[in-house]
């Protein structure tokens, strides 16, 4: 589906764009467009790879214009741009709107205007009973989508999103904290022992999206079913895999965490369809009239659970260990280390 098709990667100078790169730019694919606001990163992508199928361009999902200017020719749009950092996004949570509801909005929109095909926004576990304002922004940006996705013809533009929970060694994450850490011999920083997160690969979050592309309708968010751990059990797996004895310090949870992350909640387990290895959320296809809301109701939300890092599959120490070993980055660190020693 993808042959001789022009893609667009917003924020694509970060993990997710990278990992997009290498899964495509051997293949018969036209053109792959990055789209971010840093130039210096753009810059070391242009002389890593130095192939013509790349195109850059300076811009900024909160610019409209700039947006309109890269969506141009476009077949197929990955919308990854977005402010990430809970920390940041909780000091400053204007920014998150700026770039995560509007930046949604502007980047939807111009898909419509430029009649891509698709386009599919990425979007986060934090969305699901969100506490925090990156969460909160994120959840916005799923209802901006869903919203946009009813009243465009699904034939010009097909608008749908993914969920997923943590990327495993993607840039601000835990994982290369710890080993630099385990490096310069520090006590490991743990919030909660048993803090449960998903543990997910950057290729796995690009397959979801591949998935997504082809068997996504439009408004759905499509779900890939995913392992957990325990934060103190992925401490401890990368401490057995260094041969380190660094001390682990328990800090407490911080401001806007959660002690286990949702990828669906009740009430959209009660609508998802089990498609294997993925979950396929429809988007609620009611309208405007208020007795859908106020006199019909669905007794399966009050018999349907939550799809959270808690009652998912709980990986064991060895098998964190396992899939840590898949990680480019942590496979160079451990030879570093050997070399080292």
């Amino acid at each position: 589906m993808f042959k001789g098709k022009t893609i667009l990667i917003t924020g694509g100078t970060g993990s997710f764009g990278n990992a997009v790169m290498e899964r495509f730019l051997h293949t018969d694919i036209k053109e792959i467009r990055v789209f971010s606001r840093d130039e210096k990163k753009q810059d070391d992508l242009r002389k890593k790879y130095n192939n013509d199928k790349l195109k850059f361009y300076i811009g900024d999902v909160r610019d409209v214009v700039s947006v309109e200017s890269a969506m141009r020719g476009v077949d197929f749009v990955f919308h990854a741009a977005a402010l990430k950092q809970v920390p940041s996004c909780e000091f400053f949570p204007i920014e998150a709107v700026k770039t995560n509801i509007l930046g949604t909005e502007n980047v939807v929109q111009s898909a419509i205007r430029a009649n891509v095909k698709k386009v599919i926004c990425l979007s986060t576990d934090k969305a699901a009973y969100p506490i925090n304002a990156m969460g909160i922004s994120k959840a916005m940006m799923e209802k901006v989508f869903v919203a946009k996705s009813r009243n465009v013809d699904k034939d010009q533009t097909l608008i749908c999103g993914t969920r997923y929970g943590n990327v495993m060694a993607s840039r601000g994450s835990v994982i290369p904290l710890f080993i630099e850490k385990i490096k310069n011999n520090e006590p490991l920083t743990v919030t909660d022992p048993n803090m449960t997160r998903y543990l997910m690969s950057l290729e796995e979050a690009v397959e979801l999206v591949i998935h997504a592309f082809k068997h996504a309708e439009t408004g759905d968010i499509m779900v890939q079913k995913s392992p957990a751990s325990t934060v103190g059990d992925l401490a401890q797996a990368l401490l057995e895999l260094f041969e380190a004895k660094n001390e682990i310090k328990i800090i407490g949870t911080r401001h806007g965490e959660k002690q286990a992350e949702t990828l669906l909640t009740r009430e959209e387990y009660a609508q998802a369809e089990d498609m294997g290895n993925y979950y396929r959320v429809p988007a609620d296809s009611r309208d405007l009239n208020y007795s859908n809301y106020f006199e019909d109701g669905s007794k399966e939300i009050t018999e349907a659970f939550e799809y959270n890092s808690d009652n998912t599959y709980l990986l064991s120490v060895e098998e964190i260990k396992e899939k840590l070993l898949s990680l480019d980055l942590v496979k160079n660190e451990l030879n570093n280390h050997k070399n080292k020693a």
